[in-house]
């Protein structure tokens, strides 16, 4: 090609504008990290916890409103034991939708859990 312009390389990405990335590196102890309090999981981590622990993947989270009474599972299921009871009102920072669930942050009780998808807004 005669112009081949990266055209990656010229766009404005948000990426470009973020002040450059920290080195991690291996150093001391683990710190110990409280899955009922931090949204971290084997497979999962809060994006926000990079720093601190190493996950397969991170998610950037997304606030929501809960829009009624809706319970916070430890567990996925159900029938896993509550942690909180959520109002209508309350921000949730939603990091995974999995079918009927959503598995996020309550930033106002500095809890981790599942609430019902449903009870949630802007969750599509």
């Amino acid at each position: 090609m005669k112009n081949s312009d990266n055209l990656w390389e010229k766009a404005a990405h948000p990426a470009l504008a973020a002040p450059p990335r920290k080195n991690f590196s291996l150093t001391g102890r683990s710190v110990a990290i409280d899955p009922r309090h931090n949204a971290v999981r084997p497979d999962l981590a809060d994006v926000r916890l990079a720093e601190y622990v190493f996950a397969p993947h991170y998610a950037a989270p997304m606030t929501c409103v809960v829009t009624r009474s809706v319970a916070l599972h430890a567990e996925s299921s159900p029938a896993s034991e509550i942690l909180a009871e959520l109002q209508p009102g309350e921000a949730f920072e939603c990091l995974e939708v999995l079918r009927e669930v959503a598995w996020g942050v309550s930033p106002d009780r500095r809890l981790a859990g599942y609430i019902d998808r449903d009870a949630l807004d802007q969750v599509t």
